[in-house]
């Protein structure tokens, strides 16, 4: 059986935010703007997006 994915890509920028955002963005695999990772979909990485919801987008979800 295949694995869940989710894509996801930065559209915000972590300069100002809390540092516990910033680790959530790198915990992701994102640091820089407009940078695209490809995750399994799990209850953590689901929680981690909602942690910066408002820094990053879902492109799509197979």
């Amino acid at each position: 059986m295949a694995k869940k994915t989710i894509t996801i890509e930065q559209i915000g920028s972590p300069i100002r935010r809390e540092a516990s955002q910033r680790a959530t963005l790198v915990g992701l695999g994102l640091n820089k703007m407009h940078r695209v990772r490809t995750l399994e979909d799990t209850p953590s990485i689901r929680g981690m997006i909602r942690k910066v919801s408002h820094m990053v987008r879902i492109v799509e979800e197979a």
